[in-house]
């Protein structure tokens, strides 16, 4: 299964030199565009999408983290980092997929 990013496009930059492919969006018409289409993909797993465009689609968002098993879709900060009271990226993949980097 593959990992896809979605997300602000410097980020999806960073992510396509480590050789994450990704989808750059900076609208929430794109952004659900490309939820779509990830979900649509039966070869994709893990969906990791910014958290400045997932602010984008915040109904759709609440409702994926509610119901979403496969692609899992997890919340990464964004270009900019995180908010104080939002967890860093460490404890978002150990929370999600039991990894600790």
């Amino acid at each position: 299964m593959k990992v896809l990013v979605i997300g602000h496009p410097q980020a999806v930059l960073g992510f396509s030199l480590a050789g994450v492919q990704g989808i750059a969006v900076t609208t929430a018409a794109e952004t659900n565009k490309a939820l779509d289409e990830a979900m649509a993909s039966s070869e994709t797993g893990i969906v990791l999408i910014t958290q400045d465009v997932s602010n984008l689609i915040e109904s759709r968002m609440d409702q994926l983290r509610q119901n979403s098993t496969v692609p899992l879709v997890v919340e990464i900060p964004g270009v900019h980092g995180t908010s104080a009271d939002q967890p860093s990226i460490g404890d978002v993949l150990l929370r999600a997929i039991g990894i600790k980097i």
